[in-house]
C-alpha cells in the first residue's frame, strides 16, 4: 500500500480546507432552517416560490458542493496523516455521521426541497393547502433541524476529540 504523509504545511493547507468547506456546509444548513421558518409566514405566492427557489440553490450549489467537499478532505486527511481511517473513536463517529447525513440529505431531504419548490412553482400560494407540500416543509424543518444539530455535534468532536485512541485488537 502507498504510505504517504504530508508535511507540516500540507496538513495545515488540507486541514484549512476541511474547516472552510464543514463551515460553509453548517452556514448553509443554518441559512435553510432560517428560511424555512420564514417562509411559513408568507401569504404571497411568488414569495412562497422564491423562497422555496432560494432553499433548493442553497441545496444545490452550496449544500452539496461543501458536504462533499468536506466527506473528500476528511477522507484526504484520514489517509494522509496520522489520524488513520479507525484509530480514534471519534474519528470513526465523524464517518458514520458524515455518510449517513450524506445520504439522508441526498434520499430524503432534497427530495423534499425538490418536490416543494416544484408545487410551490405550480400552485403559489395554494400550495399553503397541498398536504404533500406541506409534508415536505414540516420534513425538511424536522429533519433539517436535526441535521444542522448533527452538523454542529461534529464540529466540536472535532475540537474536543473525545474518547481517545481505540486499543489494540488482539488476535485469538
Amino acid at each position: 500500500m502507498l504510505s504517504m504523509k504530508l508535511g507540516l504545511k500540507g496538513k495545515a493547507w488540507l486541514k484549512g480546507f476541511h474547516i472552510l468547506v464543514s463551515g460553509i456546509w453548517v452556514g448553509a444548513g443554518i441559512c435553510l432552517l432560517l428560511l424555512g421558518f420564514l417562509k411559513g409566514h408568507t401569504p404571497n405566492g411568488d414569495e412562497l416560490y422564491a423562497f422555496n427557489l432560494a432553499m433548493k440553490i442553497i441545496d444545490d450549489y452550496i449544500i452539496i458542493p461543501s458536504a462533499m467537499a468536506s466527506l473528500i478532505t476528511g477522507l484526504l486527511i484520514c489517509w494522509l496523516t496520522q489520524w488513520g481511517f479507525f484509530k480514534f473513536n471519534w474519528i470513526i463517529l465523524k464517518w458514520v455521521l458524515t455518510v449517513a447525513q450524506i445520504l439522508f440529505g441526498t434520499f430524503f431531504l432534497g427530495p423534499w426541497t425538490n418536490g416543494a419548490t416544484a408545487i410551490a412553482n405550480t400552485e403559489r400560494a395554494l400550495a399553503l393547502q397541498n398536504s404533500t407540500y406541506l409534508y415536505f416543509r414540516e420534513m425538511n424543518s424536522f429533519y433539517g433541524s436535526i441535521q444542522v444539530a448533527l452538523l454542529i455535534v461534529m464540529v466540536f468532536i472535532s475540537v474536543f476529540k473525545p474518547w481517545g485512541k481505540r486499543g489494540k485488537i488482539k488476535a485469538h
